[in-house]
Order: structure tokens, then C-alpha cells, then sequence
């Protein structure tokens, strides 16, 4: 891994003195980093107040808010602010599962170089090698798409919010073959009250699963015939300026692109950004408009106030009496990288609270309270 130049500033740095409004230490100059160019702007140029900002670091400082890594806001295009409360600039981040949305990307590219098919594509005919030793035969099975595992609603009982679940993500991990295990499966079945069974909003029942997001790592390879994380350096990461990117490996040595993968806070917010900007990155189209459409639209819903689209969370977040619609990536711990389209905004949220009570709440707090307070101030 490349060593990163981190450039010491201090240990507080009032708000205006930088260049991008933060008001932490520890940053990388984007004029000093091959990976950081991002073009920078003070924070009350792009419509952001910085007095809501200056509370949330307050708070996060005190300990109202646990175990927050950084922030960092583009807004316009434009980094205007960040800050680093564990770590600094050069730090790569273990957002866990919002890996998930970047496999959407990769796919994405995958059908755009029409190496994969499109979402139709049949899993198991991807994956003949594991179809011909597969346990639980049916015929349900040979119509799993590449799209039930992007919107999490394939047929296989995989379930990791119930800790029953055959397919939870903890049991996966006990075994060597991932994606056999998932394709084992049985098929899930669903009680109800009554004979009728009315229709899932949008088709589809939502059921969390890690494993579906990883098989899509041996469907890129297959398609792709490059390894995920390399076609994602290639196509990706290398395009965005990413020259820092920490996989996780499953024991056979298979990229997990259901989580784990660590990228700084700035390279994460350059994510956020390429799909704000509707697959471009400063000029350079990476990813197909119509894929980022697709993908940040509604698939499957979850509860009442939030929807699935292509491994992207969709929900409205309310501030100050107004709603904001966003599309974001999430994992384990709060981590949140989220988009306003409307607001023409991306906000990155590290933390490592994970598997507590309240993770998520926590970093929406920071989000409604503070954060989209901020915005016409």
C-alpha cells in the first residue's frame, strides 16, 4: 500500500482558516496527493452555514456522539468540509457494508463493457461450477438473477437480521466455499394470515443478505475474467484517483464485495459524488447514466420509511421542517455515505460504533440536526 503525505496542522484549526472549512487536523492538501483532487471551497460559498458545524463537532468532541471517525461534505462538486476525530485524512475506513453499493458500481461498468449480460442474467448458468454440486435442488433456484441479489430479494432463505436464518452471514463465515453456501439454500418460505397473499410493494421481499452481495464477486470474475478488485481498481477506483483500497478476502481468496473494504473518508465521498453526478467523475464518464438511474430507484421496500434500490438505501431525511430525499450507503457502525440530489450535496460519516444500539439513529442525528442544518443558513 502507498504511503499517503499527511500534512500536520495543528491540533485545532478554526473553521476559516480552511481552505475547505474543516476544522480538524491532520489533512491531505489536494494539491499534494495524486489520489486527492478534489477542488475545494469554503463551506459559506457553497450555501453551508458553518455554525451548525462548529456544534456538531462540539458534540462529537464531548462524547454525545460515540465513536464518529470523520466527516467530510461535497457540496457543488466541491470538498467544503471535513474533519477527523479518530485518524486523519490518509485513513482508510472500515465502512462495512457500504462496500455493498460499490459492487453496484462494478456491476454496473460490467454491463456497460457488456461483459455481463445485464440484471436478467441467470445466476447459476454464470456459475455452472457450483450449479452441478448444488444441495437443495429447484427449480426455483435456476431463476435467481444478478438483480434478486442487487435488491436483496432472491428467493434463498438468507436473513441476517434473524439470527436464525440458515443463510446468516455468521454461519457463512464458518465454511470455506461462500458462494456455495448461499447457493445451498433452501428456498425461503413466508407464513401469513389468511390464503390471500397480496403482492410485495414492487414485486419483491426484501431479506438482507451478505452472501448474495459476495456471490456477485465470482459473477463479476466470471463475466469480467478479472478479479473484482482488480477490475475495480481498472475501471474504478484508478479513474476516481483511489490509489489506496484494503479488500477483504474470503479463504479462498475471493474479494468480498458484500463488505469490509476500506478506502479513505475523501475517497468515499468521491463515490457519493460519481453517482451525484449521474456516473461522471470531473468529466470522465465511469459508469452508465441510465445504470445510476436504475440503481437509486426504488427495487424493494424495507419498512415505511425506507426503500432498496440496486444495494443503495433510499430515504427521505427531515431538517428544520423540510424532507430531504437521498440515496446512501450504509454499514455496520453508522458509516453512511449519502447523496442529496436535490441539494446537490454528498456527506461521508465514519464510525466504528459497530453492533450497538442506536448506530444508525446516531448518525442520522448528525445528519438531520447538524449537517442538512446547515444547508441556507
Amino acid at each position: 500500500m502507498k504511503q499517503r503525505l499527511v500534512v500536520f496542522l495543528g491540533v485545532m484549526i478554526a473553521v476559516g482558516c480552511c481552505p475547505c472549512g474543516a476544522a480538524q487536523t491532520n489533512r491531505v492538501s489536494a494539491s499534494e496527493s495524486q489520489s486527492d483532487i478534489w477542488v475545494t471551497a469554503k463551506l459559506e460559498s457553497e450555501g453551508l452555514s458553518p455554525e451548525p458545524l462548529r456544534e456538531m463537532e462540539k458534540g462529537i468532541r464531548s462524547g454525545d456522539f460515540k465513536k464518529i471517525g470523520s466527516v467530510a461534505i461535497a457540496r457543488h462538486g466541491k470538498l467544503v468540509y471535513e474533519a477527523y476525530f479518530d485518524g486523519d485524512a490518509g485513513t482508510l475506513r472500515d465502512t462495512r457494508s457500504a462496500t455493498k453499493s460499490i459492487t453496484d458500481v462494478l456491476v454496473g461498468i460490467a454491463i456497460g463493457e457488456k461483459k455481463l449480460s445485464g440484471v436478467d442474467a441467470r445466476v447459476l448458468a454464470l456459475l455452472p461450477e457450483h450449479a452441478r454440486k448444488l444441495q437443495n435442488p429447484d427449480p426455483r433456484k435456476d431463476r435467481i438473477t444478478v438483480e434478486d441479489f442487487l435488491t436483496m430479494s432472491s428467493a434463498l432463505e438468507c436473513d441476517d437480521w434473524n439470527d436464525a436464518s440458515r443463510g446468516n452471514e455468521e454461519r457463512m463465515y464458518l465454511v470455506e466455499d461462500w458462494a456455495q453456501f448461499i447457493l445451498d439454500l433452501p428456498i425461503r418460505g413466508r407464513m401469513r394470515v389468511g390464503e390471500q397473499d397480496e403482492p410485495p410493494p414492487y414485486g419483491r421481499y426484501f431479506s438482507y443478505c451478505m452472501g448474495g452481495a459476495f456471490t456477485l464477486s465470482e459473477i463479476l470474475q466470471k463475466a469480467t475474467g478479472v478479479r473484482a478488485d482488480r477490475y475495480a481498481q481498472e475501471k474504478l477506483f484508478g479513474p476516481l484517483g483511489i490509489a489506496d483500497a484494503q479488500w477483504v478476502y474470503s479463504p479462498m481468496n475471493i474479494p468480498q464485495t458484500g463488505g469490509g473494504l476500506r478506502l479513505t473518508s475523501r475517497d468515499l465521498l468521491k463515490i457519493g459524488q460519481l453517482y451525484l453526478d449521474g456516473g461522471n467523475w470531473q468529466g470522465h464518464r465511469i459508469v452508465d447514466e441510465a445504470w445510476v438511474k436504475a440503481s437509486t430507484q426504488p427495487h424493494a421496500r424495507i419498512d415505511g420509511e425506507t426503500e432498496y434500490g440496486y444495494l443503495w438505501w433510499l430515504k427521505a431525511f427531515k431538517s428544520g421542517g423540510k424532507s430531504y430525499q437521498a440515496f446512501f450507503m450504509s454499514g455496520n457502525g453508522g458509516n453512511k455515505i449519502a447523496v442529496f440530489p436535490g441539494l446537490d450535496m454528498a456527506v461521508v460519516i465514519t464510525s466504528t460504533n459497530y453492533g450497538t444500539r442506536g448506530m444508525h439513529e446516531q448518525t442520522e442525528k448528525l445528519l438531520t440536526d447538524y449537517i442538512l442544518a446547515a444547508v441556507g443558513q
